[in-house]
C-alpha cells in the first residue's frame, strides 16, 4: 500500500495552467520542440492520434478494477450473516450507505476532475477502494462494516463512477461518443463478469475474507496503468479529440478557469439545473433505473435465488451472465444512441425492464430452467443500456463542460434510488420472508420511468461550451 501511495505522490502529473498560458499545443507549432511543461509525451511508442483510444482503454480498465466491490455484496450477505449473526437489513444498510455515497460523490468528482484532472482523481479513488476492501478482513462489528463497505469504498467508487465516462468522452471524442460511452460503461459489466464468479468461489471455498482481499488487490493493481495512460486533455499530449475538425477547435482548447472550489462548482451547477424540467425527468427516471438494477437485482438476486434452493455459485454465475450480455447491450445502446433519439431508447428500455421484473418471481427454482435463462439474457442486455442515451441527453441539453457535472447529479439520483431499493428489499425480506413485493414494485416503477423519459423535450441546438 505504501508503494502505491508513493507512486501517486511522486509521479509527474500534468501541471494546471492559468488562464494566461497557451490553451493548446498543436502538431504544427514547434513540432520538433514541444514545451516540456505543456505536452506530456507519455510512453515513447504512443502516437498522438492513438491517444484517445489509449485513454479510453485506461478508463475501461479502471472501471473494471473498481467493479470488484459491486460484485461482492450479493454473495457476501449470507456469509456475513452466518459468521456474525447480522440481519440482512443491517448488511443491506451498509450496502445502502455505499450506494448513496457512490452517487452523491459523483458530481463532486466531476468537478474535481475538471480542476485536478482525471488521472489524479481516478488513481486516488482506486486506492480508497483497495484500502476499504482490504481492511474489511479485520472488522468485528457492524459499525465497521458501515464505515468500510459504506463510507470508504462508497467514496472511492463514487469518485469514479460513470462521471468518468461522461468526462472522458466529452474531452477525447467528437465522433463515436455514443459508442465509446457504451464501451466504457461496459467496463463495470466486465468487472462484474470477472469478479462475481471469483468472489463467489473464494467465499464458498475459502471464506469471505479471501474474497475481500481479491477485490482489494484488483483495485490496487489497476493504479499503475491509470498513471501511465490516463490523460486529462488531448492538448496534454499534443493532439486533438478523436474526429475533431476545425469547427471543434473550441472543444480542444483549455476550459475556462473556474472560480471557487470543486465542491462549490458542483453545487452551483445543481442550483442552476434543479428547477429544469429535463433534469428532473432524467433524474427521476435514472433513480428508478438504479433501484431496479444495482439496488435490487445487483444486491438481492443471489439471496433470493438461494431462498428457492439454488446454490450460491449457480446464482452468482447467472448474475455474471447478466454481466456478459450487459457488455453487448451497452455497446449496442451506444451505437444506437449515435443514430436514434435517446428519449425513445430510454422509453423502450424501461418498458421492457418492468415487464421482466414482474415475471421474475415465477422463474426462481432450485435449478436453472429455460425461462430463467431468457430473463438473464434479456436483463443483461437492458442492465445499463440506459447510460449512453442519458449521457447524450445531458450533453445535448447542458453542454460539453457542464454536461458531465449534470450527469453526476443525475447519477446521484440513480444511486439514491439504488440505496432505497437495497435497504427496502432487505427489510421486506426480513419482515415478509419473501422478495416478491420488491420485484412487483420495481416493475411498476419502471412504467413510470418510461413516461418520464418520453416527456423529455428535444434538446435545442447548442454551440460547444468550454
Amino acid at each position: 500500500m505504501a508503494r502505491f501511495s508513493h507512486i501517486v505522490a511522486v509521479l509527474p502529473l500534468v501541471r494546471p495552467r492559468s488562464s494566461g498560458e497557451s490553451g493548446r499545443v498543436t502538431a504544427t507549432a514547434d513540432r520538433g520542440r514541444p514545451s516540456v511543461g505543456n505536452v506530456d509525451q507519455g510512453p515513447p511508442s504512443a502516437s498522438p492520434r492513438r491517444w484517445p483510444w489509449f485513454v479510453a482503454f485506461a478508463g475501461f480498465v479502471a472501471l473494471v478494477g473498481a467493479a470488484g466491490f459491486r460484485a461482492a455484496p450479493s454473495v457476501l450477505i449470507d456469509p456475513l450473516h452466518a459468521e456474525y449473526g447480522w440481519s440482512r437489513g443491517t448488511i443491506s444498510a451498509a450496502v445502502s450507505v455505499n450506494l448513496v455515497l457512490y452517487g452523491l460523490i459523483s458530481p463532486f468528482a466531476a468537478a474535481l476532475m475538471e480542476r485536478f484532472g482525471m488521472r489524479r482523481v481516478v488513481a486516488c479513488a482506486l486506492l480508497l477502494v483497495g484500502v476499504g476492501s482490504g481492511l474489511t478482513v479485520f472488522m468485528t462489528s457492524s459499525w465497521q462494516l458501515l464505515l468500510l463497505w459504506g463510507v470508504l469504498v462508497g467514496t472511492g467508487t463514487g469518485a469514479m463512477a460513470l462521471t468518468l465516462v461522461a468526462t472522458l468522452t466529452s474531452r477525447w471524442f467528437v465522433r463515436r461518443r455514443g459508442l465509446v460511452s457504451g464501451l466504457l460503461t461496459a467496463g463495470s459489466a466486465a468487472g462484474q463478469l470477472v469478479f462475481l464468479p471469483l468472489v463467489a468461489m473464494l467465499a464458498t471455498r475459502y471464506g469471505w475474507r479471501e474474497a475481500s482481499l481479491a477485490v482489494a488487490l484488483a483495485a490496487l493493481g489497476v493504479v499503475p496503468l491509470v498513471l501511465a495512460f490516463l490523460r486529462d486533455h488531448p492538448r496534454d499530449v499534443g493532439t486533438t479529440a478523436y474526429g475533431a475538425g476545425p469547427e471543434d477547435a473550441s472543444d480542444d482548447a483549455a476550459p475556462p478557469q473556474q472560480q471557487g472550489g470543486s465542491a462549490a462548482r458542483a453545487v452551483r451547477v445543481l442550483a442552476d439545473v434543479v428547477r429544469n424540467r429535463t433534469f428532473l425527468l432524467l433524474a427521476g427516471g435514472f433513480a428508478i433505473c438504479g433501484a431496479s438494477t444495482n439496488g435490487l437485482i445487483g444486491t438481492h438476486f443471489v439471496p433470493a435465488a438461494h431462498d428457492h434452493g439454488m446454490p450460491y455459485t449457480t446464482a452468482a454465475g447467472l448474475l455474471a451472465l447478466v454481466g456478459i450480455f450487459d457488455i453487448i447491450g451497452t455497446v449496442a445502446s451506444g451505437w444506437l444512441t449515435d443514430r436514434m433519439d435517446p428519449r425513445v431508447l430510454l422509453g423502450v428500455y424501461y418498458t421492457l425492464r418492468g415487464g421482466a421484473l414482474v415475471l421474475l418471481p415465477q422463474l426462481f427454482a432450485p435449478t436453472t430452467e429455460p425461462p430463467m435463462w431468457a430473463f438473464v439474457i434479456f436483463y443483461g442486455l437492458d442492465w445499463v443500456a440506459t447510460v449512453p442515451p442519458t449521457v447524450a441527453l445531458c450533453r445535448q441539453w447542458f453542454g460539453h463542460a457542464t454536461g458531465p457535472i449534470v450527469f453526476g447529479w443525475v447519477f446521484a439520483s440513480h444511486q439514491l434510488g439504488a440505496a432505497v431499493a437495497a435497504f427496502a428489499a432487505g427489510a421486506a425480506r426480513d419482515q415478509l420472508g419473501t422478495y416478491d413485493v420488491a420485484w412487483y414494485g420495481a416493475g411498476g416503477l419502471c412504467v413510470l420511468a418510461t413516461v418520464m423519459s418520453l416527456r423529455i423535450r428535444r434538446a435545442p441546438e447548442r454551440e460547444p461550451s468550454w
